[in-house]
């Protein structure tokens, strides 16, 4: 029977769909599939990229965590692809190689003043509030008044994370430096800018909808935001999705505030749809002092466009979510315009010519950028391992695929790596310290400390 050895880089949930999905192929051929990630832990973006307020996220750690359990799949965490383990050594040891490395960095904003202290990506914000090991432990949250610009679910969740209430998420898995920093926050109002209308906005009604539920919290909306034209009546009337954030953000529109106690709230959550900010003005040490924005509106097919009236709202701080972007990897085609891996289908492609790269695969949001849910993912890694299965007179041919030769090399070149019951002891060891405060789970973030805990 053929054998594969597939590596696959990136211990998320595209790289463990696409494991789990090749595993359950009925392709004919023995597989042997070995997850590496940077990370001591898995999970990736559902563990270090989503709100920890999200109940439903437990769900899909549930599922990921049980593709892994099952055995067939070996993990080697704290393994840095191009440094620890380079393109060359998966060609000696494997077949082939799907890279789910997601996108992680944040996209720029082109305006004035973005790079001004106290001016932040959403990704590094989330990051520390996610207890990743590379993050600072420490976040400067001494603004009072702070602007978010992006109307996505990342802008909602940063949102919603800088205006809740620190006690309140001693029910989530957030580290003692998150709560910490979280209880000294001195913010009392976020302003969230999106610069097209209540039926553009691309996040979702089940986000939408927390929000308006954050404990102390007043949302304040705007009647000049709500004045639709005949694009915005119309995606109201036909999609589902859109009708419902409609009807939330209409509620909103109905009561003084979350409740129903105006003024006695001690924070406030702002929405300015229609509005393109241009500009950060800064004071005379450097440091964000005020948003400026255009009003926009409606271009009559679902965009906008300026309308030269200019306004401006005193900050001391700006998060921009405006979305992810990916990492080149070395010895790997990158499209440095979409921060992707060029890809056909999840076949790498030779940035010049197009032409398909043997033994090289992607999925996840290096392969498509950063769209769509988690769940999106699964469809995504089925198409690119029906390519890799299809492929097979096109494989690498390895030197060396004895799979005792991976923890070998590694051991050889000094790399403390975490394998499944590393992350077994590292995941008990997080539900431990939870127990002893009455929590489900605290999560560890120093990285020597994980390392300690995974491999004592």
């Amino acid at each position: 029977m053929t054998k594969l050895r597939l590596a696959i880089v990136g211990a998320g949930p595209a790289g463990i769909y696409a494991a789990d999905i090749l595993l359950k192929s009925d392709h004919g051929f023995d597989v042997s599939v070995d997850l590496f990630d940077h990370l001591p832990a898995p999970y990736g973006l559902v563990r270090y990229g989503v709100a920890p307020d999200h109940p439903r996220i437990k769900g899909i750690i549930n599922a990921l965590r049980n593709v892994l359990d099952r055995g067939d799949i070996r993990i080697f965490g704290n393994v840095r692809f191009g440094t620890d383990i380079t393109l060359d050594d998966l060609k000696r040891h494997y077949h082939a190689v799907i890279f789910a490395t997601g996108a992680v960095r944040d996209s720029m904003l082109d305006i004035p003043g973005i790079d001004a202290q106290g001016s932040y990506g959403a990704a590094e914000f989330v990051g520390w509030f996610d207890g990743h090991p590379d993050a600072p432990r420490q976040w400067p949250l001494d603004a009072s008044s702070v602007a978010v610009i992006g109307n996505g679910n990342v802008a909602l969740d940063v949102s919603r994370m800088l205006a809740k209430h620190a006690d309140d998420l001693l029910v989530t898995e957030i580290p003692h430096n998150v709560y910490e920093g979280l209880k000294a926050s001195a913010v009392t109002d976020v302003h969230i800018f999106g610069r097209r209308g209540p039926a553009q906005v691309k996040f979702t009604p089940l986000e939408l909808r927390e929000l308006g539920e954050v404990n102390d919290v007043d949302i304040v909306v705007y009647d000049e935001d709500f004045d639709y034209d005949e694009a915005s009546k119309a995606a109201i009337a036909s999609n589902k999705q859109v009708m419902v954030i409609d009807r939330i953000l209409q509620s909103w529109r109905k009561r003084p505030s979350v409740n129903n106690n105006p003024g006695e709230a001690s924070r406030r959550l702002h929405l300015h749809f229609w509005s393109r900010p241009i500009e950060m003005r800064t004071d005379d040490e450097g440091r964000v002092s005020a948003i400026v924005y255009e009003r926009t509106q409606p271009d009559g097919e679902g965009g906008a466009v300026g309308t030269g009236e200019i306004r401006e709202i005193a900050v001391q701080s700006v998060y921009r979510a405006v979305g992810y972007f990916g990492s080149p990897l070395p010895g790997v085609p990158f499209d440095d315009r979409h921060g992707v891996i060029p890809n056909h289908e999840g076949q790498v492609l030779e940035q010049d010519s197009n032409e398909i790269v043997p033994g090289m695969y992607a999925t996840g949001w290096i392969k498509r950028g950063p769209v769509g849910l988690i769940g999106h993912t699964k469809s995504d890694a089925m198409e690119t391992v029906n390519h890799l299965i299809n492929d097979q007179g096109s494989w690498w041919q390895p030197e060396d695929p004895a799979e005792e030769s991976i923890p070998a090399m590694l051991r050889e070149r000094g790399i403390e790596w975490t394998d499944l019951d590393g992350w077994h002891r590292l995941d008990d060891h997080e539900i431990a310290l939870g127990e002893k405060e009455g929590r489900a789970r605290i999560k560890v973030v120093d990285r020597e400390e994980m390392l300690r805990v995974s491999r004592e």
